[in-house]
C-alpha cells in the first residue's frame, strides 16, 4: 500500500466510499463521478498499479464480482447490457468499472465520435444521497444471490 495512493486509502477505509461489495481481497464502491448511476469501481485491496501486474486469480476474482454486478443492475435497471473495464488512464491501483449501459454511448471511445475536436469534463459528482442509495440498492441486490 502506498501512502499517496487514493485507492489503497479506499480499500484501508482511511477515506470514505459507498461500498457495495467487500470481501478479504477486494472492495467494491460506487464512482462519485459516475458515467451512469450505480457505476461500480472494484478495486483489489493490496496495491498493484495496474491490471497487468495482479495474479491471474485476483483479477478473475475481479471479474466474478463484476459478473454479479452485472445481472444485479440488469434486474435493477432493465437493461440489456453492462460494461466492464480495466482501465489505467486516471489512478495508478488496478481497478475494473462496472457500468450500466443504458445507451450503446454509454462507453465510447474517439473512434465513433464524428466531430474532430471535443472537449472532455469530468462527470459531475453525484450526490452522497444518491450514492448511499444506489450502493445500498446493489449491496442488497448482491446478497440475495447465490455466490
Amino acid at each position: 500500500m502506498t501512502d499517496v495512493c487514493q485507492f489503497c486509502r479506499i480499500a484501508s477505509r482511511e477515506v470514505t466510499a459507498h461500498a457495495v461489495h467487500e470481501d478479504e481481497q477486494l472492495f467494491a464502491f460506487l464512482d462519485i463521478h459516475p458515467i451512469r448511476p450505480a457505476h461500480v469501481l472494484i478495486i483489489p485491496k493490496r496495491h498493484f498499479p495496474y491490471f497487468d501486474d495482479m495474479p491471474a486469480a485476483l483479477a478473475a476474482s475481479i471479474i466474478a464480482v463484476g459478473q454479479r454486478l452485472a445481472v444485479a443492475m440488469k434486474r435493477i435497471y432493465g437493461i440489456e447490457r453492462v460494461a466492464f473495464l480495466f482501465a489505467g488512464d486516471d489512478i495508478a491501483h488496478a481497478h475494473a468499472h462496472v457500468i450500466p449501459m443504458h445507451k450503446r454511448t454509454d462507453i465510447t471511445s474517439r473512434h465513433y465520435i464524428a466531430e474532430r475536436k471535443l472537449t472532455f469534463r469530468e462527470a459531475p459528482r453525484a450526490s452522497d444521497d444518491e450514492l448511499r442509495a444506489i450502493a445500498t440498492q446493489l449491496a442488497d441486490a448482491l446478497r440475495s444471490q447465490v455466490a
